[in-house]
């Protein structure tokens, strides 16, 4: 089988399920060229290349396993986040690119300080993941010491890889903690949280790809969305040094209830999208 027949035969195949239509070439595309270990031009340039027997039953896998909804991201293990590729599995959200404006307004506030270089800044990432915006915030602010956790000791081993992937193992510290729990004796220059925040009761709306295979804790806090943000605005209140940065990523609708939950903080604000939909809350600690 060439890699043309390979590519028309697999999006064929993926477009018969009604939600994978519309990205069907897109998906056959990407992970024939992940099979391949190829960039995108040798199939333009040699579309008529055969795939060995081994090539093709991986092929052959991977869309099978698209046709059950599963990521692109978990079949073929990487995404990218903030300019930086990351190793993604199922025990992590993947990395949105929403996720980017709260590293963006994280860093824009941070560098407007104008902190001492030679000043350490102590930073928390409560519920790290993949350890996408520890890395991404180490990347760029050299002179931070950041403290990455998570309550699952899977993300925190996937974390630890990305960091050491990115060399930064050294200058970012992992804990297992549930929120700030483990942490409660320090504080911290700024705390940074991408939380679960989908409300239960909007389970059967999210996509099957979402809804199927992403951790659910991750996901989902509770009736409204907001069971995380009651529990770790008030720690993070007690954890920050007065004047530190709380930054907080929210759903679509959750910026009043974000505002109440941080009314006797400073400065409230929110930063919106490309969507223009209020995406991060930022609040100083008085």
């Amino acid at each position: 089988m060439t890699l043309r027949e390979a590519l028309i035969r697999a999006a064929a195949a993926l477009a018969t399920k009604p939600d994978l239509r519309a990205n069907a070439n897109r998906d056959a595309e990407l992970l024939l060229l992940h099979i391949l270990e190829a960039p995108r031009t040798l199939l333009i340039t040699d579309p008529g290349r055969a795939l060995t027997p081994i090539q093709q039953r991986a092929y052959q896998a991977a869309i099978a396993r698209r046709l059950t909804h599963e990521p692109i991201q978990y079949i073929t293990g990487q995404q990218e986040f903030y300019g930086l590729a990351l190793r993604v599995t199922p025990a992590v959200l993947i990395p949105r690119p929403e996720t980017e404006h709260l590293v963006e307004a994280v860093l824009e506030h941070l560098l407007k300080a104008r902190l001492p270089k030679h000043q350490p800044l102590s930073i928390a990432d409560v519920g790290t993941g993949s350890g996408a915006i520890a890395i991404a915030l180490a990347t760029h602010l050299p002179q931070s010491e950041i403290t990455a956790l998570d309550l699952s000791p899977e993300a925190l081993g996937l974390a630890r890889e990305n960091a050491a992937q990115h060399n930064l193992a050294h200058r970012i510290r992992f804990v297992e903690s549930d929120l700030l729990a483990a942490v409660a004796h320090q504080t911290f220059d700024a705390i940074v949280s991408n939380p679960p925040y989908v409300p239960i009761i909007d389970r059967a709306t999210l996509h099957p790809q979402v809804r199927d295979h992403e951790p659910a804790h991750a996901l989902f806090a509770g009736p409204t969305g907001l069971d995380v943000y009651r529990r770790l605005i008030p720690q993070a209140q007690a954890a920050l040094k007065p004047g530190g940065l709380l930054a907080l990523e929210l759903g679509q609708g959750q910026g009043d209830a974000l505002a109440a939950l941080l009314s006797n903080w400073r400065d409230v604000t929110f930063v919106d999208d490309l969507q223009q939909i209020p995406r991060v809350a930022l609040a100083i600690r008085p």
